[in-house]
């Protein structure tokens, strides 16, 4: 098993700054992929952030600029540092990591608690 453990929501002006973290620990061998979801009242989980294992990213168009997702493979960890940050951007957010727990087996998908980020207008 793989506990993901977030951290750093809050609330904060619009056009302030958060910095979420999310630790990774249990049964590791490799993590894949690592990203930040998000989930607003009323509407779907949606991807906000991805990156890989060798550090390649992708992130949903509306954070493009103002969102950096970036990673520390020896301490399993994955931060998201969010700067000029909107109403819109409110929502629970939720650290992803596909695990591979021994050699040559497949990943598996596991999920944080999530943690609110409100941004005030």
């Amino acid at each position: 098993q793989v506990q993901l453990v977030e951290s750093g929501g809050g609330l904060v002006q619009a056009g302030g700054s958060l910095r979420l973290s999310c630790a990774a620990s249990g049964s590791i061998f490799v993590i894949d992929a690592m990203g930040w979801y998000r989930q607003a009242p009323g509407k779907q989980r949606e991807l906000v952030a991805v990156i890989t294992s060798g550090g390649n990213t992708n992130y949903v168009d509306s954070v493009k600029g103002r969102f950096i997702i970036s990673r520390d493979n020896a301490k399993n960890m994955v931060y998201l540092q969010m700067t000029s940050l909107k109403p819109e951007d409110t929502a629970v957010y939720y650290c992803n990591a596909r695990v591979v727990h021994t050699p040559f087996q497949r990943p598996d998908d596991y999920w944080g608690q999530g943690t609110q980020v409100t941004v005030s207008s």
